[in-house]
């Protein structure tokens, strides 16, 4: 993956499994993640303790990407 410093990635459903892979790879290639996910607040918060473990920047923000409403507020709070 390129480098990424000063990027940031929005990733749904990153608390868990494929998501949540794709949320660490995106951090040690440089960028700022956010750990987007809709139920599992602990699991969100394991994979940003995961991520900021090896000096990379994230935080988790809750939002069903189904809802217009909690999208805006996902990208808003980004």
């Amino acid at each position: 993956m390129s480098d990424l410093k000063g990027k940031v990635a929005v990733v749904t459903g990153a608390s868990k499994g494929i998501g949540a892979a794709i949320a660490k790879r995106l951090s040690a290639s440089g960028a700022a993640v956010v750990v987007n996910y809709s139920s599992s607040e602990e699991d969100a918060d394991r994979v940003v303790a995961d991520i900021k473990a090896i000096s990379g920047k994230a935080f988790a923000v809750k939002g069903d990407v189904t809802k217009a409403d909690e999208v805006r507020r996902l990208f808003a709070e980004t």
